[in-house]
């Protein structure tokens, strides 16, 4: 019928390491470039805080191009917002792939918010190699500074990350070091210039683990033994659940108990192959649970 708007699909992103556009402000780029060009969406693919370094777990970019793959698209225009949101791929021929294989299927990739037309021409090939390309360097580059400030965060004494671990705390503090407020599992410091350090524990606890590593050095438990023991008695581990000789080891194995903060044992960046490193051990100074301060009982 004459007039009828060409079907298209709309796919959104919202990266993890990229946030200045919502998938909700995309959407509306996206609407109202449709309406300029006479298209009508009817389907929309979205992949929420996904990172677009590669493929895997972004299940709304999988779906989109199983769709086109099987025959199941009843679209023939899919919109993107720029090349950056159909993926930051480190092969940019990853990206060039994709919108390949949506091309062989008869349905057209449009960027809507790039200053070129995607319509073939050398032109645009060339700018889109750019783009994806500087999409990639983009990453490689944020990678790069985002450790660097990590490393500097643990070398100035604060916590980067992760539980506190039974006996100890996480306590957030101002950038002038004032203590603001203990965090509960899953609170998070809400302010940039805010950090986290780790503190002693409740006394009940922070004498518990005392025990714990009394029990293995000077009385030659096993962590099977102290794990029973510790169940017998109905104390749980930071998670509320019993121990196990897995946990207490973790425990015994862990320098934090003895005042060392130690960072990059290990590296995964960009998605990529998690390789061994060098790790740093840092002291923590006074915030030592030794377990040689004198001897404990359970």
């Amino acid at each position: 019928m004459a007039g009828t708007p060409a079907r298209a699909a709309q796919y959104v992103r919202m990266s993890t390491d990229k946030q200045e556009y919502s998938t909700d402000n995309q959407c509306r780029a996206l609407n109202s470039y449709a309406a300029e060009h006479g298209l009508e969406i009817v389907r929309t693919y979205c992949d929420q805080a996904k990172s677009g370094l590669n493929f895997d777990g972004r299940d709304a970019l999988k779906q989109l191009i199983a769709d086109v793959q099987t025959g199941r698209a009843d679209f023939d225009t899919i919109l993107v917002y720029d090349v950056s949101c159909w993926g930051r791929f480190q092969d940019s021929d990853e990206s060039a792939y994709y919108e390949h294989v949506c091309k062989r299927a008869g349905i057209r990739v449009r960027y809507c918010a790039e200053p070129f037309e995607n319509d073939g021409s050398p032109f645009s090939a060339i700018v889109k190699a750019i783009k994806r390309a500087m999409a990639g360097e983009y990453s490689r580059e944020l990678s790069v500074k985002t450790f660097a400030g990590q490393s500097r965060t643990v070398e100035r004494g604060f916590r980067a990350g992760g539980s506190a671990g039974f006996g100890m705390r996480r306590l957030l503090i101002d950038q002038h070091g004032v203590p603001k407020q203990l965090l509960v599992p899953g609170e998070h410091k809400s302010i940039h210039t805010d950090r986290v350090i780790l503190i002693p524990g409740p006394p009940k606890e922070v004498e518990i683990v005392r025990w714990v590593f009394h029990a293995f050095v000077r009385e030659r438990k096993s962590d099977a033994e102290i794990a029973r023991l510790l169940n017998d008695r109905g104390i749980t581990n930071p998670y509320g659940r019993p121990w196990s000789s897995y946990t207490i080891r973790f425990m015994l194995k862990n320098e934090k108990y003895i005042g060392n903060h130690v960072w990059n044992r290990q590296s995964r960046k960009l998605k990529q192959t998690v390789t061994p490193q060098q790790a740093r051990t840092l002291a923590a100074g006074e915030r030592s649970l030794r377990a040689d301060r004198g001897q404990s009982s359970l």
